[in-house]
């Protein structure tokens, strides 16, 4: 089955944060506090698709105060941080939210993501991921992570789903 078909069931997806939302790249600060930067339109992005009724959930091997804000003002209600096992992750949402792999994407970049790449019904990934994920990867974004790519893959599924051009006509011009 292509991308888009696979996309058309899509109800979750699942965002590795690390080198997905964002670079990769870790800034430490003279106190050793750690900083990360989040791409604006990735941010609408998951905003668009949470609207359309596709729910995200963040899981990453790091806990992460800078994440746990971003996912605060997004109102991303399943974050699950400090994972070493992202596998138990995404079996605990998929059992809870009642959900087949099928209509789960998940998007990933590295080697702790090959497990739950492999259960997921669509897999996406960024061009700066290993070349073990790119394998297994249905759909690779054109833009980096931390660069746009959530949003690419945001409107690659409301464009599948049917749904884009109805969140692009509530920032159109409105006829009073």
């Amino acid at each position: 089955m292509n991308p888009i078909e696979k996309a058309k069931k899509i109800k979750l997806l699942i965002l590795d944060i690390d080198g997905v939302l964002t670079d990769g790249r870790l800034y430490f600060n003279n106190q050793n506090e750690i900083s990360v930067a989040f791409h604006i339109h990735d941010g609408l992005g998951m905003v668009l698709i949470r609207k359309a009724g596709i729910e995200i959930a963040l899981i990453s091997g790091r806990d992460s105060k800078a994440v746990q804000g971003r996912a605060q003002e997004l109102n991303i209600n399943y974050v699950y941080l400090g994972c070493k096992n992202k596998q138990n992750a995404y079996t605990e949402l998929r059992d809870k939210l009642k959900l087949s792999d099928e209509e789960i994407a998940y998007v990933g970049d590295d080697w702790i993501d090959i497990a739950p790449l492999q259960m997921a019904g669509l897999k996406f990934t960024v061009p700066n991921a290993v070349a073990e994920v790119k394998e297994l990867a249905d759909w690779c974004s054109p833009r980096a992570g931390g660069e746009g790519a959530v949003r690419d893959i945001c409107d690659f599924l409301l464009k599948a789903q049917g749904k884009f051009d109805l969140m692009l006509k509530e920032f159109s011009v409105k006829k009073l």
